[in-house]
């Protein structure tokens, strides 16, 4: 199948021609038609599946086709500074020979010049919940127009408490509009919604590999302490340039990129106590090469789009297999291999255990023991008590010595 089966107008198909997209991913496959129909639809997709493609061509294609009402025609709503960037990115550029204006908004930033970009005329607004919210209640938004209303990572809205928010907009908007859910995972309050605002939905499931091939997952068994002499010691032993490291805490992120600084590595931080500006120089940073080392909390990080990440380092292992899922799935895109190292300690061992129930992992027999990258520990895996020694482990006592007397 190829995109000249959707019977597309030139205009898109040129557009993503010249991006280099030949055929459409599975998810695509499914909701661009499903789109184009009218119907409601609900995706379960993770991330790096083309789902955000998936929603943006489709909307592009039926608002330039039929010019009905002015104002704001299309809301896809977002949880994250970051992915309303990502989104309006890729509407600008599936979109960049139609006559169709586009913007977003979000919070941490001046709304000046978000209030003059709606007030100059948008086909399609991309938002976060609270900054949206704020808007209307100015009157400098309306959603009286809108047609097609899309909630990506809807799950992830409802984690981050947008709920009350979320339902207050969707009601704020037509009854006869097309609604379109996109979720990772679909928790009992994803379900509840749909169910209360989704009309017979069309419903897609992509099913993913267990253990993705195209990604190479490693884990090193370290102790805590141990931990960023054997993250600088892999980038330099490795010559990594370009590394996403998550950490679970803001406080761990700018200790990890302070370290990795001193030690002559290009690295900063993103997190949400970060301002928008300071995010955004980030990011920029990173994908320009001038920074090797992108350090992120799971929050922030979200909806980061980089085309080409060779590596996605675990500084600390999540709790939950699908956070791991989310994080390695940011390399090995787009056919393209992708490395995944996770550094466990003794406390992480539960976590990890919770995801290698679903993920394949090579564990590392000779990981660097912290002191000396000329000498490993041996790694000693004990598979039926779950005990590891080896790098970190307390050292056993040596037995004293028994002298004759003479």
């Amino acid at each position: 199948m190829t995109f000249n089966d959707f019977n597309l107008r030139g205009a898109i198909l040129r557009a993503l021609e010249e991006k280099g997209y030949k055929n459409p991913t599975p998810i695509q496959q499914q909701a661009i038609p499903g789109i184009l129909s009218g119907k409601d639809i609900v995706a379960s997709a993770e991330t790096g599946t083309g789902k955000t493609a998936a929603f943006c061509i489709p909307i592009l294609e039926m608002l330039v086709r039929a010019r009905t009402m002015a104002g704001i025609r299309a809301l896809i709503l977002t949880p994250t500074r970051e992915l309303a960037i990502q989104v309006l990115d890729n509407l600008k550029l599936y979109g960049k020979h139609l006559p169709l204006k586009s913007t977003a908004i979000y919070g941490g930033v001046s709304m000046h010049q978000q209030t003059k970009d709606i007030r100059s005329g948008m086909d399609i607004l991309v938002a976060t919940p609270g900054r949206l919210l704020d808007l209307i209640d100015q009157r400098i938004v309306s959603l009286k127009n809108i047609e097609v209303l899309v909630l990506d990572e809807a799950d992830r809205m409802l984690d981050m408490g947008f709920i009350h928010d979320v339902k207050k907009i969707i009601h704020g908007t037509p009854s006869s509009r097309q609604t379109v859910f996109l979720s990772a995972t679909m928790p009992a309050e994803v379900q509840s919604l749909i169910t209360s605002i989704a009309k017979d939905p069309m419903r897609i499931k992509v099913e993913t590999t267990v253990t993705k091939p195209d990604i190479n997952q490693t884990v090193y068994y370290v102790a805590r302490e141990q931990k960023r002499a054997l993250l600088k010691h892999l980038i330099n032993e490795h010559a990594m340039e370009n590394v996403m490291v998550f950490t679970r805490t803001k406080h761990g992120a700018d200790r990890v990129a302070k370290d990795l600084n001193k030690s002559g590595i290009k690295a900063e931080a993103l997190h949400g106590d970060k301002s928008q500006n300071a995010r955004q120089r980030a990011l920029s940073n990173f994908k320009g090469g001038t920074t090797r080392v992108l350090v992120a909390t799971d929050i922030a990080a979200r909806g980061i789009d980089i085309a080409d990440l060779p590596y996605v380092i675990n500084f600390e292992i999540p709790p939950s297999a699908e956070t791991y899922t989310h994080r390695i799935g940011r390399t090995g895109r787009a056919g393209r291999t992708g490395s995944a190292l996770a550094f466990c300690d003794q406390e992480e061992r539960e976590n990890l255990k919770n995801i290698n129930r679903t993920q394949k992992l090579t564990e590392v027999k000779h990981p660097f023991n912290g002191k000396d990258v000329s000498k490993s520990v041996e790694h000693v895996v004990n598979r039926t008590t779950g005990n590891h020694r080896g790098a970190g482990a307390t050292p056993q006592k040596k037995k004293p010595k028994r002298y004759r007397r003479r």
